[in-house]
């Protein structure tokens, strides 16, 4: 069920004991699976309250919690150098599951276009993002969340674009393009890691210069680092991409991977497809729509890469 700001509001005065609640607001970014609301107590103090919409996004909630009470541990020893939601109370819902509240994290939004060269906030991003992919994976395992092997991982990516390609919606020089990815078994060889699994810039909190917080746990699992690598290396500008990948591989401890950076390109590749088939199984054709669109443009300028990059070589 969906619940008003008020009704989350008073969730929280039930959650943390002692919280006065003088105001509340929605957040900039709808929560997708959960209601969520901003609640300012009388000290001015910042309070988030997430509650799940659904039995699967209260189970994954209960995962995400587990979850980041680890990660804030491994805050506290030194292993992040960024923070993470810490969870100050429960409140149970008459339907079953549990909302959330937590102090709100410091820091706004990245954003990726604000980023620059060098060793401010492009480095942190890096250097962030190294630290996550070294934690141990028994954080995720411990909290129930998915864990895939390197061949397990790329079976679910086949999945995936054979999906696609029954939809008949994809271009055909662009499906082969992926399949031919996909046997690669070299690029494949990989050591799966702790990954966030679902990042975008409203889930990096930063300052002017360093990386501040990561939100929004529930879709981490053990797999392949680049994703988490992939929307930076498609959206940010190049110059930064290169300070974010040398603090990143900086960060990292015996880092041997050298088809990183493909798979990551890979990867932004095929969340179109993904998008593709979020629009066909709610039966958006809206989604669809925009879908076909960015696939068709992203199979024009592959197949001109592609042939500049043959006439290069010959």
């Amino acid at each position: 069920m969906s619940r008003s700001p008020l009704a989350l509001a008073a969730l929280a005065t039930v959650a943390v004991p002692g919280l006065d609640a003088y105001d509340v607001r929605r957040p900039e970014v709808s929560g997708g699976d959960f209601d969520i609301a901003v609640v300012i107590d009388a000290a001015r103090r910042r309070w988030v309250v997430r509650s799940p919409t659904s039995a699967r996004s209260g189970a994954l909630l209960e995962a995400e919690v587990e979850l980041v009470e680890a990660l804030a541990g491994q805050v506290d020893a030194g292993h992040l150098p960024f923070d993470v939601p810490r969870t100050a109370g429960f409140a149970h819902l008459p339907e079953g599951g549990r909302a959330v509240v937590y102090p709100q994290v410091p820091g706004r939004p990245l954003r990726l276009e604000a980023l620059r060269p060098g060793p401010g906030l492009a480095a942190s991003l890096g250097r962030a993002l190294g630290a996550l992919h070294e934690l141990p994976t028994a954080l995720v395992e411990n909290a129930g969340l998915p864990v895939y092997d390197a061949t397990t991982y790329r079976d679910r990516r086949q999945a995936e674009v054979d999906e696609a390609a029954r939809t008949g919606k994809v271009p055909t020089t662009l499906l082969r393009r992926w399949e031919e990815r996909l046997e690669d078994v070299a690029l494949w060889r990989f050591q799966p890691t702790v990954v966030h699994g679902g990042l975008t810039t409203e889930h990096v909190l930063v300052d002017d210069r360093t990386v501040t917080g990561i939100l929004d746990w529930g879709d981490a699992m053990v797999a392949d680092p680049a994703d988490d690598l992939s929307w930076l290396l498609v959206a940010a500008p190049q110059e930064a991409v290169d300070s974010i990948m040398e603090a990143y591989q900086l960060r990292r401890t015996e880092l041997t991977d050298s088809h990183l950076t493909e798979r990551a390109l890979l990867a932004g590749e095929l969340a179109l497809a993904r998008w593709l088939l979020y629009g066909s199984r709610t039966g958006s054709a809206d989604v669809v729509d925009d879908a076909v669109q960015m696939l068709h443009e992203l199979d024009e300028s592959t197949r001109e890469a592609d042939a500049v990059a043959g006439r290069s070589i010959g």
